[in-house]
């Protein structure tokens, strides 16, 4: 069971992670994709904060963990959880985000920021990347694990499914894919799309073990991570965590509409209200509780 005392921290940077994304949507010029930076904000730092073997002191360390952000458009979530490792300085990511001749793009760049492993932004390559990296790690016999986030809109590409069939044919137990299900696309909710549904079910016909969970519940994701299979196992592991897009903020939740936006001083002030008053009733229901 997860310690308290991670969870709670963990929940913390999480809520600094969405505060983060509205400075950025205050500030950019242009719109953030803040729906999806809010849907992932739990996953990001569990991922970066908890789980991953990164060192931004040593960036090229042959073994360390290699993490791709197949959803690309979640970049604001990569940038802050790299500079919280030390990979370069926050304040560079609010001052230049989205600009000419930025490191921090709207999609991440591998030849700009350090610490991205993969440019991505086209979706549905991701994965694909991800599986070469985790057979190339099992051929030289690292002991690294090989983490992609997808977006759930991402999942009617042709290429994940190729990549799906793919991973268990090698058995990469390497690789942990972890989909963003918070049901949304820009182009409306995903049964109106292309019906992916029931996702666990098809990782598994493919041969992946799979986990399914809350994807806000920072115990459920601390125990999913800390008791993956270990790394030589032969099955790949494929987290499918429910979320709410705008997660957070009464008026983006669940709304296409904050797939991407702008925020002006008096919305930004309420957002932060709004989250500053739902963690202190979190910490005080805990407190109850305990």
């Amino acid at each position: 069971m997860a310690d308290r005392e991670e969870v709670e921290r963990l929940k913390d940077l999480a809520l600094q992670m969405r505060k983060d994304v509205l400075r950025l949507a205050r500030n950019a010029g242009g719109p953030v994709h803040v729906g999806g930076d809010f849907s992932l904000s739990e996953i990001m730092t569990v991922l970066f904060q908890h789980f991953l073997r990164i060192d931004a002191g040593k960036p090229e360390w042959p073994d360390r963990d290699r993490f791709i952000l197949s959803k690309g458009h979640g970049a604001g979530t990569l940038y802050f959880s790299l500079a919280r490792k030390g990979y370069f300085d926050i304040e560079d990511v609010f001052g230049t985000y989205g600009k000419l001749g930025t490191d921090f793009g709207m999609h991440p760049c591998k030849a700009h920021a350090p610490g991205v492993e993969t440019s991505t932004g086209s979706l549905g390559h991701g994965l694909a990347v991800a599986v070469g990296m985790a057979l190339g790690g099992r051929l030289d016999g690292g002991t690294h694990r090989v983490v992609t986030v997808l977006g759930d809109g991402e999942m009617n590409e042709g290429s994940v499914w190729e990549a799906v069939m793919a991973a268990p044919q090698f058995k990469l137990g390497n690789l942990v894919a972890i989909v963003d299900k918070n049901e949304l696309s820009l182009d409306g909710h995903l049964d109106d799309v292309m019906k992916i549904n029931p996702l666990d079910e098809k990782f598994a016909a493919f041969g992946w073990n799979v986990i399914e969970l809350d994807g806000h519940d920072v115990a459920a994701l601390i125990d999913a991570l800390d008791n993956l299979p270990p790394v030589a196992a032969d099955r790949p592991t494929a987290i499918v965590a429910k979320t709410v897009k705008g997660k957070g903020i009464d008026f983006m939740e669940d709304k296409i509409a904050w797939h991407a936006g702008i925020l002006d001083d008096e919305m930004y002030e309420a957002c932060l209200k709004q989250l500053d008053e739902k963690r202190e009733a979190e910490r005080n229901d805990a407190w109850l509780v305990h």
